[in-house]
């Protein structure tokens, strides 16, 4: 199990609004905690330093830390949130889907109603929530994020890692300007429509 795996078990259990650009800038840095946690990375500063390559038994973990930039300069923290998280939340959702962990479900009692899906009650799910339930502060920090709110304060995190407490501010400065991308973009086909309508 990974925190990433963790993080988006909690997102659907929550059953928070969670937007999958949001939540997949936050899978990637989930990933990098968990690669500086196993002594894959450090981070200099804001670049990620890789080490010897790893012997992961996670796919996704394996395939972050093949990722890597291994030549100076090493890539910047804020660039592999990018480009890591292009399209990671889908990619975890059909994973857990294969699985069997995830089920889609119909709403309604017609079996033409819509469909979503709900997860299955497995052992990953439980140790989840138990993380959740600790607060355990890099998931807590990292949901925090996202939107997904576990009434704690800002300046409580209980993050006592640099290198986690560095890649968690990326983390929330990628999904600021995620969020600042999508409102220039709201703002301008306001006024775009505006224009076809005339005066």
């Amino acid at each position: 199990m990974t925190t990433a795996k963790d993080l988006f078990i909690i997102a659907m259990d929550l059953k928070h609004s969670v937007g999958q650009g949001d939540l997949s800038l936050a899978l990637a840095g989930a990933e990098l905690i968990d690669l500086i946690g196993a002594g894959t990375v450090t981070v200099d500063g804001d670049r990620i330093v890789p080490g010897a390559p790893p012997t992961l038994d996670d796919r996704f973990m394996g395939e972050a830390a093949a990722g890597l930039t291994r030549q100076a300069p090493y890539e910047r923290i804020e660039d592999w949130l990018w480009r890591r998280g292009r399209d990671l939340t889908a990619a975890y959702q059909a994973d857990l889907e294969e699985n069997g962990e995830l089920k889609t479900q119909r709403s309604g009692r017609l079996s033409f109603g819509s469909e979503h899906v709900e997860l299955v009650d497995t052992p990953a799910r439980r140790r989840a929530a138990d993380r959740w339930e600790e607060k355990e502060p890099v998931l807590a920090a990292l949901a925090s994020v996202v939107g997904i709110d576990d009434e704690r304060s800002d300046d409580e995190t209980g993050l006592d890692d640099e290198a986690v407490t560095t890649v968690v501010a990326a983390v929330h400065d990628a999904v600021m300007e995620l969020e600042a991308v999508r409102q220039r973009r709201t703002i301008e086909n306001a006024a775009f429509a505006n224009l076809w309508r005339g005066p």
